[in-house]
């Protein structure tokens, strides 16, 4: 079915897919008893209430069918929603560039990592046919299409795994401070050590190949040979950490165990790490971290195929 052709008033959350994952998506939503009458470009549209997803950029919570007699008017309708909106651009590309222009214009500022995220409301909307508008003032995420863009470092980091820390860390709120001790697990080339150490914290960096040379040289940061899983949590000779990360490549049902040990163990404060899919999705997995309590299981837009994992001790 064609998005313009759902009937009005019958979708009750729309997801937003990133690119290429559509399928993962909508596995998830079917696993949650969710439904979808179309897909409109990226947007899984369902009938059903909105439910927490994992796989999603962002989920619009309150959906509105308006129907578009004209430009002036759809923009009128969203303005006397409320002030902010950010577009997303399917179809009728000319029809809906002339309503964004009527609209109050969003600041693209790129983000200067750390910083917290946005608390101005933001809603999306778009055109699913020329006289018909589907809109949400309210949305999970705080930036336009889900993607925060960082002032990103081009010279420091030794590759771009960085930006998954600095977009988790942002999204939770938290990030390490100076004098904290933290373990980078699967640390080379070291592009997680970097982001660490140059917020000032102190990190060890646990890999079988070493870290980059700039970033083994980097004031607070050690390496350590070996691998990740042959750590012992509670014979750790730092005494617990502050943060214990993780962007190593490993099956999702080891890493949980490996989560599950350091939390049994009460040896992290806050854990933040990737949970990569080799082939297919692991539902069963991703639902198990989801299931810890204090943590969060998320799809970030610098992730592929996998999730990224935030826990914080109660």
């Amino acid at each position: 079915m064609n998005a313009g052709e759902i009937a009005p008033g019958s979708i009750g959350a729309a997801y937003l897919a990133a690119d290429g994952l559509e399928p993962v998506l909508a596995q998830e939503l079917a696993r949650g008893g969710r439904s979808i009458l179309a897909w409109h470009g990226r947007l899984a549209l369902s009938p059903e209430p909105p439910m927490d997803s994992a796989w999603a950029l962002d989920v619009w919570t309150q959906p509105r069918d308006i129907a578009v007699v004209s430009i002036k008017q759809a923009a009128s309708e969203l303005r006397a929603m409320q002030r902010n909106w950010s577009h997303l651009p399917v179809e009728h590309h000319r029809r809906s560039a002339l309503i964004a222009e009527n609209l109050p214009p969003i600041r693209a500022r790129e983000i200067v990592f750390p910083t917290l995220p946005p608390t101005a409301p933001l809603g999306a909307w778009t055109l699913l046919a020329p006289d018909r508008m589907l809109a949400s003032a309210a949305k999970t995420s705080p930036y336009a299409g889900g993607a925060p863009v960082f002032a990103e470092d081009r010279v420091g980091p030794p590759s771009r795994a960085y930006l998954k820390l600095w977009e988790a860390c942002t999204r939770i709120g938290a990030w390490p401070q100076p004098g904290d001790t933290c373990l980078d697990l699967g640390a080379s080339p070291g592009g997680w050590t970097w982001a660490i150490a140059a917020l000032g914290a102190e990190v060890v960096a646990v890999d079988k190949a070493p870290l980059a040379a700039n970033v083994a040289a980097m004031p607070g940061v050690s390496w350590r040979q070996g691998s990740a899983f042959a750590l012992e949590p509670a014979a750790f000779e730092m005494g617990g950490v502050d943060w214990l990360f993780s962007d190593i490549i490993a099956y999702p049902e080891r890493l949980l165990a490996l989560v599950q040990a350091w939390i049994a163990a009460g040896a992290a404060e806050r854990i933040v790490c990737t949970i990569k899919f080799q082939g297919e999705t692991d539902f069963a997995s991703a639902e198990a971290f989801a299931a810890i309590p204090g943590g969060r299981v998320m799809h970030l837009f610098h992730n592929k195929h996998e999730l990224t994992f935030c826990w914080k001790a109660p």
